[in-house]
């Protein structure tokens, strides 16, 4: 039972974020914005080939669906599997974990989703609040002086695993966070070498 449980709760949260809000978002104007921008699904490119209020409900469709399989899944799963509480944390980290291989690589898309930063961002606000406001505040921070998303975003992961260690998370917690953080720099890799060039879009920056 014990593998049971979890096999159940990764592949009912990795479903869930495999669902591509991005892509759906741009579908429903007749736009693949794969083909447009930087050709991510995520919610900054929506920002910018979509508009502002298409953005914003990617944005929030992201973060929702992990928070919905980090903070419910696993309730499911102690239910229907009648199992005891003491596994909640356990199946609270390997929903999570599955919600954001769901996002960034995607079944329906081939396995190539987005980078996971506010689905990320959503899972963390299951697991450890604080921890999640603290990366918010350094993402707004960071975003409001350089006007960088992808490095705001970059920070945001560095300080993740700190700030769940810094507000009692427990060790698995903060190991997998470490895991997932350096993952959410991996998938950044081709805006780190556009911001050592120096080529990297700024928001709010007109293009020439």
């Amino acid at each position: 039972m014990a593998i049971g449980i979890y096999i159940f709760v990764v592949v009912v949260a990795y479903v869930l974020g495999s669902t591509p809000s991005g892509y759906l978002a741009g579908k429903v104007r007749g736009i693949d914005v794969r083909t447009l921008g930087s050709g991510n699904i995520g919610a900054t490119n929506v920002f910018r080939v979509l508009g502002r209020t298409a953005g914003i409900a990617v944005l929030t469709a992201d973060a929702l669906k992990g928070f919905v399989a980090a903070k419910f899944v696993p309730v499911l799963a102690l239910h229907i599997f009648a199992a005891s509480g003491a596994q909640r944390e356990n199946l609270a980290l390997a929903a999570g974990v599955g919600a954001i291989l769901g996002h960034n690589y995607t079944c329906w898309l081939r396995f190539k989703g987005g980078k996971g930063i506010a689905t990320s961002a959503g899972v963390v606000l299951a697991w450890a609040p604080e921890a999640c406001l603290t990366a918010i505040a350094l993402w707004g921070l960071v975003f409001l002086a350089t006007r960088y998303v992808s490095l705001a975003s970059i920070a945001a992961a560095l300080i993740l695993p700190l700030a769940v260690w810094f507000w009692n998370g427990s060790p698995t917690m903060t190991f997998v966070m470490s895991a997932l953080s350096l993952l959410a720099i991996y998938k950044h890799k081709a805006n780190i070498q556009r911001l050592l060039k120096g080529t990297e879009n700024r928001i709010g920056k007109k293009k020439n």
